[in-house]
């Protein structure tokens, strides 16, 4: 298993921390040739402890998208008690916005969605348009009567 440190240069090229981390940081998550890409690059810290605790552990047991799922809604789940310790009690949003982003990999995944033969600025929106659907869709669920 890699150390924090050799799983951030792995993901980002440069160590922890280098000078221009956060920026190549941010050029290769929003300019990733997909979904499943993005999401490699995208907060390895986060990710790092997610895929430790988590992913790879559940892996062993269930199959790749089952796991990766419910990493995504673990980490909504955090992401919402956050949330809920600030004061704003607790309200779901992120575990169900995390589900459909897990939900929207594991589909650009099985449909092996790339995007690699467009222009870093095209990724970009793309990249940015998938997580916008993902909140736009979360907003339009929780706002359904059931």
């Amino acid at each position: 298993m890699l150390t924090l440190s050799e799983y951030i240069l792995k993901r980002n090229g440069v160590p922890l921390g280098s000078k221009g981390s956060l920026v190549r940081n941010l050029k290769n998550s929003f300019g990733a040739e997909s979904n499943a890409k993005f999401w490699k690059y995208w907060n390895p810290i986060w990710g790092f402890y997610l895929s430790k605790f988590i992913y790879l552990p559940l892996k062993k047991y269930l199959p790749q998208s089952v796991a990766a799922l419910v990493a995504f809604g673990v980490s909504g789940s955090l992401h919402d008690l956050a949330i809920g310790i600030a004061g704003q009690g607790w309200q779901n949003f992120f575990t169900i916005w995390f589900l459909i982003m897990g939900l929207f990999l594991n589909a650009s995944k099985s449909l092996g969605i790339n995007y690699s033969k467009f222009r870093f600025t095209a990724r970009v929106i793309i990249n940015t348009s998938s997580i916008v659907f993902c909140f736009i869709l979360t907003k339009i669920f929780i706002n359904m009567p059931f």
